[in-house]
C-alpha cells in the first residue's frame, strides 16, 4: 500500500472511497484473483451471495468493474476488474 500526500491509499480507485467496505473487499479478491464468478466471490471473501450481490452492483454502478455472461454456464456472470 502507498500513500499520496493527502494520507489515502493511491492503489484504490478515488470511485471505492464512497462504497461500503464489502464492496472494497470484493475490489480486492477481483485484484488479486482475476476474473471470478459470484458464488466464488462469496467463497474467496466468506461473504454471504447477498451480500456480495450489493457490492457487485456498487461497484459496477460506480465503473470500477465489469461483468459477461459466462459462456460454460448462461446462468452465471463472471466479474473483473475494468482497465
Amino acid at each position: 500500500m502507498s500513500l499520496t500526500d493527502d494520507g489515502t491509499d493511491d492503489t484504490v480507485p478515488a470511485d471505492l472511497a464512497d462504497l461500503p467496505p464489502s464492496a472494497k473487499l470484493v475490489y480486492k479478491v477481483l485484484e488479486y484473483e482475476g476474473c471470478l464468478t459470484q458464488a466464488e466471490l462469496a467463497a474467496e471473501t466468506r461473504l454471504c451471495t447477498r451480500t456480495v450481490r450489493y457490492a457487485v452492483d456498487n461497484l459496477e454502478a460506480a465503473g470500477c468493474i465489469d461483468c459477461r455472461r459466462s459462456l460454460k454456464d448462461a446462468r452465471r456472470s463472471i466479474y473483473w476488474i475494468e482497465d
